[in-house]
């Protein structure tokens, strides 16, 4: 704060003057803020487990694995939500199959596009004019959006709702868990390789900053299986994720493979009928998720 900007909030402060422009202005804004989050509760509080998916670097297959859990979640009964916040490119949409759906309003709430597995997804690219636009906004405003994610989507009764953040330890991530104040925990997400690996430990430095629990690690595309004779390839290495797992004191969760099926699948939107497939990486997914439920105590 500037010399200028101290002087005029001491004189703000000895003023005597209740009825003061820029006294009721702080007051009022006080309440809002005091509103808003009193509202954010209510929605939260309806919701058993909310999971943040963090990854510090990008390409990971982060938004996969969150499209991919939030099904196989979904397909094992459990009433999810998906809560897309990669603001600046929101590929949730495409993953879950609404590309195409536009977010809608009651008069009250915001009402979450529902999936063809029945998952409740909210994400900014349901609010773009044109699939191609850019979101082109600073910090602030980023932070009121993504409020307005948590506070006025109708959410309803879930038992997860799964956050997608963007990569990195940013605005984003940073917002929800100012946010959240009672979220399980965190899920990270890394590929096997170094290069991945360094990146990535610092979202556990992250969580930890903001007293936010990990959950555990997520080892992404590790290994590929020939579909064709059958051999493994450890494209990107093997055991990076278990390993930082290890060596930073967190649960590690499982592996997913890389599964052409899966690409495919994500593209046309089609997760469940992956999901609830006999391929490796369907198998992974559910393996994880039968971990992360023992972690919560909700199998």
């Amino acid at each position: 704060m500037s010399e200028n900007e101290k002087q005029k909030e001491s004189a703000c402060n000895s003023c005597s003057s209740e009825s003061c422009g820029a006294k009721t202005q702080r007051k009022d804004e006080a309440d809002q803020d005091y509103l808003d989050r009193q509202a954010l509760a209510q929605r939260m509080c309806k919701i058993d487990h909310k999971l943040f998916v963090l990854s510090g670097k990008g390409g990971v297959g982060k938004s996969s694995v969150a499209a991919g859990l939030a099904v196989a979640l979904a397909s094992s009964g459990k009433r999810v939500g998906l809560l897309d916040i990669d603001l600046h490119g929101p590929s949730i949409p495409r993953l879950m199959g609404v590309r195409d759906a536009r977010a809608e309003t009651d008069g009250e709430s915001i009402i979450p596009v529902k999936s063809p597995e029945g998952v409740s997804v909210m994400s900014v690219g349901f609010m773009l004019q044109g699939k191609d636009d850019a979101v082109i906004w600073r910090g602030p405003l980023k932070y009121s959006v993504i409020k307005q994610f948590l506070k006025d989507v109708n959410w309803g009764d879930l038992d997860y709702l799964i956050i997608d953040s963007p990569p990195g330890t940013g605005d984003e991530p940073l917002s929800v868990a100012q946010l959240i104040e009672d979220a399980d925990g965190a899920l990270i997400i890394t590929t096997p390789q170094a290069v991945a690996i360094s990146d990535v430990r610092k979202s556990i430095d992250f969580a930890r900053r903001v007293n936010l629990p990990v959950l555990g690690v997520i080892e992404n595309m590790s290994g590929f299986v020939c579909p064709e004779c059958g051999k493994r390839s450890d494209v990107f290495g093997a055991g990076g994720g278990e390993d930082m797992a290890s060596d930073m004191g967190v649960p590690f969760l499982g592996r997913i493979p890389i599964d052409p099926t899966l690409v495919t699948s994500g593209d046309a939107g089609g997760l469940r009928a992956y999901i609830s497939g006999d391929t490796a990486g369907a198998k992974s997914f559910r393996a994880v998720v039968d971990e992360l439920a023992k972690i919560l105590g909700s199998a």
